[in-house]
């Protein structure tokens, strides 16, 4: 959509920025010559974040026909996840979505559907490439005898002390301060 064209609905402006880049001010008025805003929310928290208060109430806001509208997609999400969680959460309320600073990122035409079709689908299989490989390597270390988890807060010589130690009558609290740990370490051993 060029500057200055309409927009199917009503637009939701989230401008969001980060802390030391940039102000929601510089932001506001790109907005405000793309479409006639109804609705501008402004926060300051990093994409990278998915609880972020300003985007959630920008999301709420949105009905049938609304439009979401953003500077750049950067700033919406840093992972393709989590821009296709929100991408659907939009479009379950019927809303559309547009990206003035990434012309391809925009659910108000035929080709921006396409590109964040094919890019969920992209995002499909390299989640199931990431989950195939780390099984695999998981595989590998089990047979080189890698041990996963924490490591043993006792050594065994310290465990069988404490076995010892237990199945002679004293008390489980009395056992875990001698080696530091909970008595709860204790009591599964």
């Amino acid at each position: 959509m060029a500057i200055g064209e309409a927009m199917v609905g009503p637009a939701v402006m989230l401008a969001l920025c980060s802390k030391l880049r940039i102000n929601a001010q510089f932001q506001k008025p790109s907005i405000s010559m793309a479409s006639a805003v109804q609705i501008f929310f402004a926060e300051k928290q990093s994409g990278a974040k998915t609880d972020r208060a300003q985007l959630a109430r920008a999301l709420a806001t949105l009905a049938q026909g609304d439009t979401l509208v953003v500077c750049k997609l950067d700033r919406l999400a840093r992972s393709t996840r989590d821009l296709l969680n929100t991408l659907a959460t939009i479009s379950d309320k019927g809303a559309t979505f547009k990206s003035l600073g990434d012309q391809w990122a925009d659910t108000t035409t035929p080709h921006g559907r396409l590109m964040l079709t094919v890019l969920g689908g992209l995002a499909e299989f390299e989640r199931h490439l990431i989950l195939s490989r780390t099984a695999e390597g998981r595989t590998r270390a089990q047979a080189r005898g890698v041990r996963f988890g924490r490591k043993p807060s006792l050594t065994p010589h310290q465990q069988a002390e404490a076995v010892e130690r237990r199945r002679r009558g004293e008390a489980l609290v009395d056992i875990a301060r001698t080696y530091n740990v909970s008595h709860s370490t204790i009591s599964r051993l």
